[in-house]
């Protein structure tokens, strides 16, 4: 019983105090990637429906639509970052809390919060 364990319950107040410190940088790296995914959206529109892409090589297509080829490199840059991981850290972090804690039949919710399961009856 998590109220009468003063272990389970400084594990749980690091464990949600941990996850709560990464939500801030998560919401930037988010923000992040959702502004330079739009502008790479919005430069292949303009780079797909321009006339002259079909008429010219494709690396002077590239140089005719410099906004589309810097934002495309900024995204494939913050994807070999590994700005794809820095977006669900906290998922990640609960998931493999989740795996460890499975083998003291406890779980924790996405926020950290541990979750004592009933003890499996031994008959």
């Amino acid at each position: 019983c998590l109220t009468s364990s003063p272990d389970l319950k400084a594990f749980e107040r690091r464990l949600t105090e941990y996850i709560a410190c990464l939500q801030p940088a998560t919401g930037r790296w988010r923000m992040i990637l959702i502004v330079v995914s739009v502008c790479t959206a919005t430069g292949a529109w303009n780079w797909l429906i321009d006339p002259e892409t079909q008429k010219v090589s494709f690396f002077t297509s590239l140089w005719n639509h410099p906004f589309f080829t810097i934002s495309c490199i900024t995204l494939i840059g913050l994807f070999f970052a590994g700005i794809h991981k820095r977006v669900v850290a906290p998922s990640i972090i609960a998931a493999r809390c989740r795996t460890v804690l499975a083998e003291y039949n406890m779980s924790c919710d996405d926020t950290g919060k541990l979750i004592l399961k009933p003890r499996p009856h031994v008959q």
